[in-house]
């Protein structure tokens, strides 16, 4: 069944496919969206054209010369990694007044940019039969899978993938033209881009001028090319215009991004795992690893920069996790998805002759279960930089020694320069001491572990946290030079060496391996399975008028909304506005709420100019949408009805977490970045007056 015949959505909720939109014409007139539905489907065409995916964050251009405004935590590792102890951009913000002031993000960066979306869902399951074991069928596709990449990447401008939708239903070959060289262009400082930090993380209200610019830069040629001091800022074919205009409560917007992924379409046995197993675990380990963290940083400014970054992503993967849980205390949804199962089930007796597919299906997902707990054993019994490198270096050893169609995915020729970036990258987010408290602490909370979810055989392996500190004397990965040379050595290098985090690479590897080889089985059953469920599920929504549109997966999606307020609970009303004078009220001179003195200064004296809202009587800074969203929209356009670009998204609430399960339109809201407090920030802060040149901004009518 294709997702063409999907029907229209209901209130705000679906994070839609470009090519569904037209679908949507009745839905987007009726909130008062202008530009045609045809339009925001063709990827050629303005706007969304001008919509970047930076590989976990979202983006867009704001100029002709590769100008992108992203979310100023998407672009924190880029400050991070050029700020010192001495020179700190964290703190103190930085801006480039001119194109040779413009920094390196960082040999990992990356912009893309989607220009063709293509069905070949026929092509991957192609050969498939229902005699293969999961194993065979899994392989099967993804060499299926791989042949379409190849295929696509024979322009090597561009970076190919083929991700499923409706959990292996549905398959798109997805090309997006790859940029190598990306400069950090402006960031404002801490205490204006994550003022209020974790304290007022997925909380509103919110006073946070989450936003920061980057630009993409090319070969003479306008082609993609490796980072050089000779290539030019990149042509964009296409920008967003910047409306300073605002918006007001109840007005229609239109948000374009990369959600990364959610799960509303799974059981309910898959909600009780997650809530009262994989959650609680996770969070647990967030913690214990954050705490070693603060230990072993503090009083080292060094190393409290460099660990920066590390600490704020598990942070924000903390806070989620337990918003997540707190959504399910706060609300059953398994027993939502309990009476929403049994519903299905009723129907899928009356209209299905194969009544099989739904206990092959229980017993799929128990073994999916049972290996995650296994899984995420492995990954506290490895938390070490160094040994992840050296696992990463030693498989790709091992794989370098295939022909590349044979290659496990992601240890490609194509992968080798991610793969090399991230193990320099490495040497901005290092500090030996600190990644050896963090083992040793790890390898002390495995041994807590259950045995029962202990990989086999994998004990018996592993150094003792007593062992850890002669592992790091005995190894020379710390150094780049050295960790960059092992990219040129063959297997037999690594099982001859004395180094002793490659040796302990080597010595997991076969357990690592048989892991693997157990997920290729238990996803290849799950790929033969789901999508048949997903295709019942489908036609019951169907049947229902209700929508269907395929969880997130990374890839583009258009969502929309009006600016809206919501009460989190009896008696309380929140929004859809936060304004200046909230972030005075808040300002204690301390992180998080430490704002810059020029800041304050400016609200004292109301300098608001053309950024003042006639109704608030001030500048906004934040405001809230229905519009449905996830991790991965961070940086995501929101745009007014005309298509223009009126804030960013950045965050929700923490009573929204929960959507990434179930869409509740009456609490779920986005948090988004106002455009005219990031204008206002701009001019009377920081005085970017070269980047307000360079933007196109319609100013409000005199």
């Amino acid at each position: 069944m294709s997702l063409a015949s999907s029907p229209l959505s209901y209130a705000d909720e679906g994070q839609w496919q470009p090519h569904q939109l037209p679908q949507l014409k009745a839905e987007l007139k009726r909130i008062g969206i202008t530009i045609p539905a045809e339009k925001l489907a063709d990827l050629s065409k303005h706007p969304m054209s001008a919509m970047v995916s930076l590989g976990g964050c979202s983006a867009s251009f704001v100029s002709d010369s590769g100008l992108v405004v992203t979310n100023h935590h998407c672009a924190y590792g880029a400050v991070q990694r050029n700020s010192t102890a001495e020179k700190n951009y964290i703190s103190n913000g930085f801006l480039a007044k001119t194109r040779a002031e413009e920094l390196p993000a960082g040999p990992d960066s990356r912009m893309y940019i989607t220009d063709k979306v293509e069905n070949v869902t026929e092509q991957v399951l192609s050969g498939t039969t229902p005699a293969m074991s999961g194993k065979q069928r899994h392989e099967h596709v993804q060499n299926r899978i791989k042949a379409l990449i190849a295929d696509c990447e024979q322009d090597k401008a561009y970076r190919c993938s083929v991700p499923s939708f409706h959990r292996g239903l549905e398959y798109y070959r997805i090309r997006q033209m790859m940029i190598r060289d990306v400069r950090l262009v402006y960031a404002p400082s801490d205490k204006i881009g994550n003022y209020g930090g974790d304290v007022d993380n997925f909380e509103w209200p919110r006073h946070t001028g989450d936003f920061s610019f980057l630009r993409a830069y090319v070969g003479k040629d306008g082609r993609p090319a490796d980072p050089s001091a000779d290539n030019v800022p990149y042509h964009s074919k296409d920008f967003l215009v910047v409306s300073a205009q605002g918006l007001k409560n109840g007005d229609p917007i239109l948000l374009a991004g990369y959600p990364g992924t959610t799960s509303r379409y799974k059981l309910p046995e898959e909600i009780r795992f997650a809530r009262d197993a994989s959650y609680p675990a996770r969070v647990a380990e967030y913690k214990s690893d954050l705490s070693v963290i603060a230990a072993a940083t503090q009083g080292n400014a060094n190393a409290e920069v460099r660990y920066a970054s590390v600490a704020k992503s598990i942070n924000n993967r903390l806070k989620k996790t337990e918003g997540l849980l707190a959504g399910f205390a706060r609300k059953d949804i398994a027993a939502i998805k309990d009476a929403q199962d049994a519903e299905f089930r009723s129907w899928f007796s009356q209209h299905s002759a194969d009544q099989s597919l739904l206990k092959e299906l229980d017993a799929v997902i128990a073994s999916d279960m049972a290996l995650n707990e296994e899984e995420f054993a492995w990954s506290v019994a490895t938390n070490s930089d160094l040994l992840k490198n050296a696992r990463t270096l030693y498989r790709l050893a091992l794989e370098s020694s295939k022909p590349d169609a044979e290659r496990k995915a992601g240890y490609q020729q194509r992968d080798v320069s991610f793969i090399s970036a991230r193990l320099a990258r490495l040497e901005q987010s290092y500090v030996s001491n600190v990644d050896q408290a963090r083992y040793t602490a790890a390898l002390q909370r495995y041994n807590k572990l259950d045995s029962k979810f202990r990989p086999q055989g994998l004990d018996i392996l592993l150094p003792t946290p007593e062992s850890v500190a002669a592992l790091y004397r005995q190894s020379e990965l710390g150094n780049t030079a050295t960790r960059l040379a092992w990219l040129k050595k063959d297997a037999a290098a690594f099982q001859q060496s004395d180094d002793a985090f490659i040796r302990l690479a080597v010595k997991l590897h076969d357990i690592g391996l048989s892991l693997e080889e157990r997920r290729k089985e238990v996803d290849g059953n799950l790929e033969r399975v789901i999508p048949q469920y997903m295709q019942a599920v489908i036609a019951w929504k169907k049947s229902q008028g209700k929508p269907v549109y395929p969880d997130a997966n990374s890839t583009l999606r258009v969502t929309y909304g009006t600016v809206a307020p919501y009460s989190p609970r009896d008696g309380v009303s929140k929004g859809p506005f936060t304004t200046v004078e909230g972030i005075v009220e808040k300002h204690t001179g301390k992180t998080p709420f430490d704002a810059p003195e020029s800041l304050l200064a400016a609200v004292k004296e109301k300098r608001y100019g053309v950024f003042k809202d006639n109704v608030l009587g001030t500048v906004p800074v934040n405001f809230l949408s229905s519009a449905d969203t996830t991790g991965g929209n961070s940086g995501s356009a929101v745009m007014n009805k005309n298509s223009e670009l009126v804030g960013l998204n950045f965050d929700s609430t923490y009573e929204s977490i929960t959507k990434d399960w179930y869409f509740d339109s009456a609490i779920t809201r986005a948090i988004h970045v106002d455009i005219r407090y990031m204008l206002w920030v701009m001019k009377e802060v920081d005085h970017a007056d070269n980047l307000l040149k360079e933007m196109t901004i319609r100013y409000p009518a005199k």
